[in-house]
């Protein structure tokens, strides 16, 4: 099945929907620092560079599905949480033009615990709405990545839409699983890390270990306010996007007391403490070992991975959603799929740009439009790829034989 994603990031919720089965066709993602890393990991995905606002409809290609998270600064608890009265927050609006113009079987936006805030409850039920009126059974929930296969507390919104007349049910989620993977089973096994060069400029090629390095710089007020320590023993705290809030690394104790909003290094210890590599915060986002992120800043390898939807979350809902389709779709011919929900012209037309590269012209939609005559429009099995092949050929006997 093929899937678009938008607002893609480094690829993290791409690599969960590859590993449950589904194919990355085409990304879309504005932020330069970020080109190489998804390009280098995402070889066979053409990678789309301009910002959401200037891809036109015709620019995507057709899809069963549409993936992606919106920028959640707008709406983090810590931020300044301006919601959709912020530009950022407003391409939820993007993300939405593209379902009503796509119509793809599914969708999946995934946004932060902030968005469900009571002062951002009338913008985002607004949101639900749209995505209801375009078309799709809604179904959203607040989920704890650390009960999906994620050493982490890291709280998420997902929000996934099943076509009303291709898919005709709503998803459910699965049940959390009984493990809840510890930072032990995750960064134990890794050696000491280095610390970044001056100007917390990458080590580069001196790894042993590819980004096993982390980033050097004082403790803000803010940051030494709370315990940044979770044990061996415990999940991560949340792998956020910048560095300097990496947490620490659990070879230290956990801070000491003070007083309210204020905590110290403890007395002696003071060595044993350091954020987390950027290759250990990967790890703590599913990320494998072979999936290479590559930056000339090291907060720019911070940002990647915290702002990315871990792959082990992303991969537990998206073998959910393949197990869904798959009972409307004959996977045994992934390259021609078998196609059993009700098509209409609109499928045609995307699925030919895909496939020859433009739109069928007018004689050949008349076949296709025969065909819709005959059945198409209903539940059969038909092959969308050789829909598009005896349209083009002018085979006037196409499925009406």
């Amino acid at each position: 099945m093929k899937v678009v994603s938008l607002f893609t990031g480094a690829g993290g919720l791409d690599l969960g929907f590859k590993k449950a089965g589904f194919d990355i066709i085409w990304a879309n993602e504005f932020d330069s620092t970020i080109w190489e890393t998804f390009e280098a990991n995402f070889p066979e995905t053409k990678l789309d560079k301009r910002s959401i606002v200037d891809v036109l409809t015709s620019d995507v290609p057709f899809a069963d599905g549409i993936i992606g998270g919106p920028p959640c600064q707008s709406w983090s608890e810590a931020g300044a949480g301006r919601g959709i009265n912020d530009k950022r927050g407003q391409l939820f609006f993007e993300y939405i033009r593209l379902l009503k113009d796509k119509q793809p079987v599914f969708f999946l936006a995934e946004n932060v615990s902030g968005i469900l805030h009571p002062k951002h409850k009338e913008a985002f039920e607004n949101i639900l709405k749209q995505f209801e009126d375009v078309g799709y059974n809604i179904s959203y929930k607040l989920l704890n990545a650390n009960d999906y296969g994620v050493p982490q507390d890291r709280l998420r919104v997902i929000i996934i839409g099943y076509h009303k007349k291709k898919v005709g049910f709503s998803f459910e989620f699965p049940d959390s699983l009984p493990h809840k993977p510890t930072l032990k089973e995750t960064i134990y096994d890794l050696r000491l890390a280095k610390p970044a060069k001056p100007l917390n400029k990458t080590n580069g090629e001196d790894l042993k270990i590819p980004n096993h390095e982390y980033m050097n710089g004082g403790f803000s007020t803010i940051y030494m306010s709370r315990n940044r320590v979770r044990s061996w023993d415990e999940p991560s705290f949340t792998i956020q996007a910048g560095g300097r809030h990496a947490p620490l690394h659990p070879q230290a104790p956990k801070m000491k007391f003070i007083e309210q909003n204020k905590r110290i290094f403890v007395p002696g210890k003071e060595d044993l403490y350091r954020r987390l590599s950027v290759r250990e915060c990967a790890r703590i986002q599913t990320f494998p070992d072979n999936f290479i992120f590559h930056y000339r800043d090291v907060a720019d390898g911070y940002k990647m991975i915290g702002n990315a939807v871990p792959v082990q979350f992303a991969y537990n809902i998206a073998k959910k959603i393949f197990s869904d389709l798959s009972k409307i779709k004959n996977l045994n011919n992934k390259e021609n799929m078998r196609v059993i929900y009700p098509i209409t012209i609109n499928d045609l037309q995307n699925d030919a740009m895909t496939r020859i590269g433009r739109e069928l012209n007018d004689d050949e939609l008349h076949i296709a439009k025969k065909c819709i005559e005959c059945g198409l429009s209903s539940i059969v099995d038909i092959t969308l790829g050789s829909a598009i092949q005896e349209a083009v050929q002018k085979n006037n006997h196409y499925l009406c034989s």
